[in-house]
């Protein structure tokens, strides 16, 4: 009887902490932007092995040259001022936040216009760009579109309205992949897939704008005790370190695929860039979904003087456990998988994945640490950091070429250098929390 009884309270506890895990709103916020991002990548993966086999290796790997190019450009469209957003107090400093990040993005974007009017020969030559010269006028459209993406998205999380983002995000994915995969029946071609994705962008940007123009917060007509001048020399971390920081990562993460096209031709970059896609997923799934709501919890433990290190741990540990079985999977099986699923044509992309899945996976891992540094003030050492990963990356794919010529050994000695990278940064990161908390 007793045994009954002590049974009968195991399973009421178990239930209760069940109720009190899902009850977390942390918990509850992450899943709600998993179940988005989940739906997305599902709607994606099931259009891929369709995609793959209308439009073939050429035509990705010219998607994901151009896509490289925006890659660079777009994270810096707004100087990285929407990033700030998501830190001040008042509403109002958050909105002049945002108002500066378009102005800076409407800016940017004409300056990029006059560049491709000026220099636009000279660029193709340089970075052997003749496949996509016609497209690269699609460019400021892409600053345009990004800068407003990357506000309506900071400001959503800002107020965790994480659902509205989950649902445009999942809706999103469905009108750009069904619209690939039904004009590519007809005209299979790259350009399709470039011209779609540019502005699948713009629409995303659209859809996100609507949810925060109903926001309440966002409707409030107060101003801003401080004008947009001065917010700007308030967070000017953002422009001096993020925006240099984030364009010299974006180059590093887009530089395989220009390299791959010039040296080894499109259709390796299109290996690369499908494996990317694949192995983007986890990340996209779980890695984003934590970094978006870790990043305000995050900035809330530190002005509560909470133990910031703990929840790096503890986020940085969830995230290895979850990433051993897919990432794992991909480095077991890899070509098997992808011939299986893209077609015979993407064998090599699968010997591609084994090695990047070493580097995706430490990448993964690394997202509560990069989401922290701005709250830990560690902009600068980010910067410098991520030079150093640049100037190691370039090398490696420099030596591959000319010393091993083999676009397999250029990408495993990529993969493994960036597995190492990420690693080093989680450890600075924990390191520089550790003395934060001590203050």
């Amino acid at each position: 009887m007793v045994e009954k009884v002590s049974g009968s309270l195991d399973i009421m506890n178990y239930k209760k902490k069940i109720k009190s895990f899902f009850r977390n709103s942390f918990i509850r916020n992450v899943l709600i932007m998993i179940t988005g991002t989940a739906a997305a990548q599902i709607i994606t993966m099931l259009f891929s092995p369709i995609l793959t086999r209308l439009y073939g290796p050429e035509a990705f790997g010219n998607l994901g040259v151009f896509m490289a190019i925006v890659g660079i450009i777009a994270p810096v469209a707004a100087l990285t001022y929407p990033i700030a957003i998501v830190l001040p107090k008042s509403d109002n400093h958050a909105k002049g936040l945002a108002t500066l990040s378009i102005y800076i993005s409407i800016v940017v974007a004409f300056l990029s216009t006059l560049v491709l009017l000026f220099f636009e020969k000279s660029i193709v030559k340089i970075f052997d760009l003749e496949d996509i010269s016609t497209y690269l006028y699609l460019l400021p459209f892409i600053i345009l579109f990004s800068g407003i993406l990357q506000v309506m998205q900071q400001w959503l999380i800002r107020i965790r309205n994480f659902k509205y983002t989950a649902k445009v995000t999942s809706i999103h994915a469905l009108l750009l992949q069904g619209g690939l995969a039904g004009i590519g029946l007809f005209y299979p071609f790259g350009f399709i897939l470039i011209i779609l994705n540019t502005f699948g962008q713009g629409l995303k940007a659209v859809m996100l704008s609507l949810g925060v123009l109903r926001d309440n917060r966002w409707k409030s007509n107060r101003n801003s005790s401080m004008s947009i001048s001065k917010l700007a020399k308030r967070h000017k971390d953002f422009p001096l370190y993020r925006a240099p920081e984030v364009l010299l990562n974006s180059i590093s993460q887009s530089l395989p695929t220009i390299m791959l096209a010039s040296f080894f031709g499109p259709a390796s970059a299109g290996f690369y860039s499908v494996s990317r896609m694949v192995l983007g997923a986890p990340s996209q799934l779980i890695g984003k979904s934590v970094g978006d709501v870790f990043y305000p919890r995050i900035n809330e433990a530190a002005l509560n003087k909470e133990n910031i290190t703990h929840l790096i741990k503890k986020a940085t540990l969830s995230l290895a456990i979850v990433g051993l079985i897919p990432f794992g999977l991909v480095i077991l099986f890899g070509p098997i998988l992808f011939s299986f699923i893209f077609g015979s044509d993407w064998y090599m992309a699968g010997e591609y994945a084994r090695w990047i899945a070493l580097w995706s996976y430490c990448g993964f891992l690394n997202r509560p640490s990069v989401r922290s540094l701005p709250v830990l003030a560690a902009q600068a050492f980010h910067l410098k950091f991520t030079t150093l990963m640049v100037v190691i990356r370039v090398g490696v794919l420099l030596i591959s070429y000319y010393v091993f010529s083999s676009d397999l050994i250029a990408i495993a000695l990529f993969s493994v250098s960036g597995a190492l990278l990420n690693i080093w940064l989680i450890l600075i990161t924990i390191n520089i929390s550790g003395k934060y908390d001590g203050e």
